[in-house]
């Protein structure tokens, strides 16, 4: 049986809670946060007390939602309590507190933590990126009197300038010169800083990165070796012989900066300890090491024969003896963070990843073997994802980039067929997430690919006729069912020629060209607002991000 209009259970819950019957009132926010101490029974209302309103800092642009201290929480828990008005409804001050993103301001490098649960697009920023032409702009000076500039091959920001410190930029060029650019924002009418020029090669530097400690460089060069500089005092400290061709790609170890990994056009990942010296010989006064760890054919199949430097057949078996397949060259390196013991590499001939255990077993002591062992497979991609969406053939990958933040977790790699894949560690498996456009192209070597601070954005060179680099937001890269194959890309153009170095740093971007320049790109809203509106009268002063449609 129905129960009658007087009976009613809300008053019997409320003498089981023993808590006095007040008149519901009228709130269209959520339900407030119950005091933190007193006991239920002898819960009052707190005295009124004013709400002032707190002065908004400068935005940050991956600005996280800051964590109330207890006095802010006292605050906020008595303004939840207060009366308001019908037309006015209370909102808790925490409503407030929601991130912000404004143009001018710096990035923030968080953990995954922070960014979980909360979907905020930070594409309106992606799309106020601009550059001025007269302090933005910096040429790479050739050092030979028969030319005037130099294209850059390689840049690469200081830890420092990716953590809100000097942004200071290594640009590689093709005449083995590595130059130190000062690239801190300043007025059209300011000098550009003195810049550091060092020369550690003879050859075109195809990859430069710094140390942890922001003291010292790895370059890696046409002359078959690597060379680790000082930057204050512009000398060459060791010389790493490996390599029996052009070595591609360097990482160091985060964890160690006497150990670094280098791969090469010969398929070859060497491993190095810079307090090691195996070598009697010097180059300059510096001395030449040698890898302590060699790891041949590092991309190739297990059963295919190794490849022979020199192969001088008989004059009557010359027409029956079949080439020797060249190496498959290795195109990038990465240390994970998250497992200190391994390292991912990726090669120019298929879109497969291998993640290299680089912890070396004992040798048991019953065996007589002295031979070391070698680091092995401990997973590998098992679906070339640029077999996909109708490839015939598989595609290589240029650059790989570890994701942070948000993107925690994940590894994307720039590949030949013009996409970025993305990869799941530490199995390396290829996910659904995949980033490109139908006027990107990505098929040259010479292209790189970066992460920004923050994690939330990605930049990539491009050997496009018309010279534009794109930027992609990838902070939902790792969210299950995200469809991020919608998304457009924010183009950037400003250089002329192919764009292929490109990295970032805390607030700005770094593009290379083959013009032999090098342009900053900056986040403004007010200013990209004004080249929307003014487009003739501002290209006189600056280029523009512009959204494909």
């Amino acid at each position: 049986m129905l129960p009658s209009p007087t009976s009613s259970p809300r008053a019997i819950l409320e003498d089981r809670l023993n808590v006095e019957v007040t008149p519901p009132r009228k709130r269209k926010s959520s339900l407030p946060t119950p005091p933190k101490s007193g006991a239920i029974a002898s819960r009052k209302r707190p005295a009124k007390k004013p709400v002032q309103e707190k002065s908004r800092k400068k935005a940050k642009t991956c600005e996280t939602v800051e964590e109330a201290t207890e006095d802010e929480t006292e605050e906020e828990d008595s303004a939840l309590f207060e009366e308001s008005d019908e037309d006015e409804p209370l909102l808790p001050s925490r409503a407030r507190r929601r991130t912000v993103f404004h143009a001018q301001s710096s990035f923030v490098s968080t953990s995954a933590n922070t960014y979980r649960g909360l979907d905020i697009s930070t594409r309106p920023v992606l799309e106020s990126f601009v550059s001025s032409l007269k302090s933005d702009v910096y040429t790479c000076q050739s050092l030979h009197a028969n030319s005037f500039l130099t294209p850059p091959y390689a840049c690469a920001y200081s830890h420092a300038a990716k953590s809100g410190g000097v942004p200071l930029l290594a640009v590689a060029t093709e005449e083995g010169t590595v130059q130190i650019i000062n690239t801190s924002k300043r007025k059209p009418w300011d000098p550009e800083p003195v810049r550091n020029i060092l020369q550690p090669h003879e050859n075109g530097i195809f990859d430069v990165k710094w140390d942890r400690t922001n003291s010292h460089i790895v370059t890696c060069s046409g002359d078959q070796s690597s060379r680790i500089t000082s930057v204050e005092k512009n000398v060459v400290t060791h010389v790493l012989h490996g390599h029996t061709s052009t070595v591609k790609t360097a990482s160091w170890d985060p964890t160690n900066d006497a150990l670094l990994a280098t791969g090469g056009r010969d398929g070859t990942i060497c491993l190095w300890d810079l307090r090691t010296s195996t070598s009697s010989s010097t180059t300059n006064g510096a001395p030449v090491l040698e890898p302590v760890v060699v790891i041949l054919n590092a991309h190739g199949s297990p059963t295919a024969p190794k490849p022979k430097t020199e192969a001088k057949p008989k004059a009557r078996n010359a027409k029956k003896l079949t080439s020797v397949p060249m190496p498959k060259t290795v195109t990038s390196l990465l240390y994970p963070e998250s497992q200190s013991y391994g390292l991912v590499s990726s090669s120019a001939s298929d879109g497969i990843l291998r993640f290299w255990d680089l912890r070396k077993p004992a040798t048991p002591q019953r065996s007589r073997s002295t031979k070391s062992k070698l680091p092995t497979v401990l997973y590998s991609t098992t679906l070339d994802p640029t077999t996909l969406n109708g490839s015939k053939r598989p595609r290589g990958i240029t650059s790989l980039v570890q994701g942070f933040g948000p993107t925690s977790g994940l590894v994307f790699g720039l590949g030949h067929d013009s996409k970025i894949h993305t990869y799941s560690l530490p199995t390396l498996t290829a996910q659904p997430a995949c980033f490109s456009e139908d006027s990107m192209q990505t098929s040259s070597f010479y292209v790189g690919l970066s992460l920004s601070p923050c994690g939330n954005w990605l930049a990539c060179g491009a050997s496009n006729p018309r010279s534009s680099s794109f930027l992609f937001e990838v902070s939902g890269a790792g969210k299950v069912g995200a469809n991020v194959q919608a998304q457009r890309a924010v183009e950037l153009r400003g250089q002329n020629g192919e764009m292929g170095a490109v990295d970032w740093a805390d607030n700005c971007l770094a593009t290379c060209a083959d013009d032999g320049t090098v342009r900053v790109w900056r986040p403004d809203v007010e200013a990209h607002r004004q080249c929307m509106d003014n487009p003739d009268e501002a290209r006189w002063d600056w280029c523009w991000s512009r959204q494909i449609v």
